[in-house]
């Protein structure tokens, strides 16, 4: 069985005006994630949004401004992606999904072996969860134009990673 992460495709991220804003490649993002959540809606394959939400004295905070704040909107899935009642919403602090969350268990408890991982920051968040999946001995795709980040550098960069280091199936 597989699932789709949809990892933080959140206001702060793909808005103009959110704290992190990825820069114009978040139009594409939106539209080849969009793509993603239709064919696994389709399927009746599991999806699970993965979304930052941070406290307002989170200690990431020394590194990156503020963003994804609880309850700010800034934390929301954007409309275009919003999640269906039957999906599942993971919060996450960190950078990885499965750190400090639920998301193995829940998965495990579907007996899901296989995920694909969409969203943003490539560098960051789909880098960090795809080596933990890894880990945990998921298989794991990575759509690379379902993936983006601020800089096109370490964009390319993490998928090189993905691929090279951790085995994902890069398509």
């Amino acid at each position: 069985m597989r699932a789709l992460l949809v990892v933080d495709m959140l206001v702060d991220f793909i808005d103009p005006g959110g704290a992190l804003y990825i820069g114009e490649v978040a139009e594409n993002l939106v539209v080849e994630v969009k793509k993603r959540l239709e064919e696994f809606r389709s399927a009746g394959d599991t999806i699970i949004f993965i979304c930052d939400r941070h406290l307002e004295d989170d200690a990431e905070f020394e590194m990156f401004p503020p963003h994804s704040l609880e309850n700010s909107g800034g934390d929301r899935v954007v409309d275009q992606l919003a999640p269906k009642p039957s999906e599942r919403v993971i919060t996450k602090r960190r950078f990885s999904a499965f750190f400090g969350t639920d998301l193995d268990l829940t998965l495990r408890e579907k007996g899901i072996a296989e995920l694909e991982i969409v969203g943003c920051v490539t560098n960051i968040c789909i880098l960090y969860t795809s080596a933990d999946a890894r880990a945990l001995n998921y298989r794991v795709t990575v759509p690379h134009q379902a993936v983006a980040g601020f800089d096109q550098d370490a964009h390319k960069f993490a998928l090189q990673e993905l691929k090279k280091t951790l085995g994902v199936n890069l398509t």
